[in-house]
């Protein structure tokens, strides 16, 4: 006999709540973490509903983000399984080939997951993986669009593979990640409720438009008309003509674009956020008895900077390295100093990193 699911039995988490913790450890994004949240409490419903044997309409929540580099999405993910204190797996979608060629089959991504939780079973049916780079397996049959030619193993084979674990399937995994080719110690999943996040950046969107770039796409500087085009929303249609295949896309029901983060949302990124870069190295320098501290204006030109060259919170983690490289270097010889920085010696010291760079570059 079925049971029905009664309303204390639903997931102790509301949207809400998901979204204001999503908040503690993820900056700016409102609307992708407010669309995520949703997506997520609906996923828990279905699974609860599933759970207590009761046959659910509920079809799952599976999203697709995307967003220029160092916007978050990885963040968000990682983020979102550690709020539904779940396994959590990142797979890379340019490693996997269509199946019976030289490479990783999609099964391996399940695998890994399998591995986070332990190989407890039960865990890893309810985790999230998170496929990343998702753009780059767009089919490759537009010609002398892509210059591709017709074989394509890495592109639509890969998303077609994808389709049965996306949708929800009892696929058999390997046991060891290094030996995926053996076809010994498999054991069976069912992929029905763990919840896949796939993301990638979609930066050359615009060539399959016809017209200018939009969004994160856009050619930099500001302006009203700047502003106007990053309000417009991708549609399926552009997707579709992208090379994403219509059936992947009709089990990613949920798609969210985030947003290029603003000079205020990455200096916050660097203080607000319990795990905050600055709150890291001082933790890091404490170590060894060394007090570590950044003015408020020398925070501002990190984020500054990091906003010029449009590489997001990704680079913050750099800069900071960039920064700290002489102190961690004499840190072991400097106990119970002091180490103080302000804005006109953080901005001495980029000016000399960004000149290398380019000198580089």
């Amino acid at each position: 006999m079925k049971h029905s699911v009664k309303p204390g039995e639903l997931p102790l988490l509301t949207p809400r709540q998901i979204f204001e913790r999503l908040g503690l450890y993820v900056i700016g994004q409102e609307r992708a973490r407010r669309a995520v949240a949703i997506a997520a409490y609906n996923h828990l419903k279905r699974c609860a509903a599933r759970r207590y044997g009761r046959a659910s309409l509920v079809k799952k929540s599976n999203l697709l983000l995307i967003g220029p580099t160092g916007s978050g999405k990885t963040h968000i993910a990682r983020t979102l399984a550690d709020v539904l204190e779940v396994p959590f797996s990142v797979a890379d979608a340019t490693e996997y080939t269509e199946a019976g060629y030289y490479g990783k089959d999609v099964e391996v991504m399940i695998a890994e997951l399998l591995f986070k939780a332990d190989y407890s079973l039960e865990d890893a049916q309810r985790g999230v993986v998170f496929i990343d780079e998702v753009d780059k397996i767009a089919r490759r049959s537009h010609g002398a669009r892509t210059g591709a030619g017709s074989r394509d193993i890495g592109g639509e084979g890969v998303q077609q593979a994808l389709l049965k674990l996306l949708e929800g399937r009892e696929v058999y995994v390997p046991l060891n990640q290094a030996q995926h080719w053996s076809k010994h110690d498999l054991v069976q999943v069912d992929t029905s409720d763990i919840l896949f996040i796939c993301a990638g950046t979609f930066s050359d969107l615009y060539a399959y438009r016809g017209e200018r770039a939009v969004g994160f796409a856009a050619p930099p500087g500001g302006g009203r008309g700047r502003r106007e085009l990053q309000r417009r929303r991708v549609t399926l249609k552009e997707l579709l003509e992208y090379g994403m295949l219509a059936e992947l896309m009709g089990r990613l029901p949920v798609v969210v674009e985030l947003e290029e983060l603003t000079e205020v949302e990455l200096f916050r990124i660097l203080t607000e956020p319990p795990d905050s870069l600055l709150r890291e190295f001082q933790e890091l320098l404490s170590l060894e008895g060394i007090e570590l501290s950044l003015s408020e204006g020398a925070l501002k030109e990190v984020a500054r900077w990091a906003h010029e060259k449009r590489l997001g919170a990704r680079a913050l983690r750099a800069i900071f390295e960039e920064l700290m490289s002489e102190v961690m270097f004499h840190a072991p010889e400097r106990r119970g100093a002091r180490i103080g920085l302000d804005a006109s010696t953080v901005k001495r010291r980029l000016g000399a990193f960004s000149a290398e760079a380019l000198r580089e570059s």
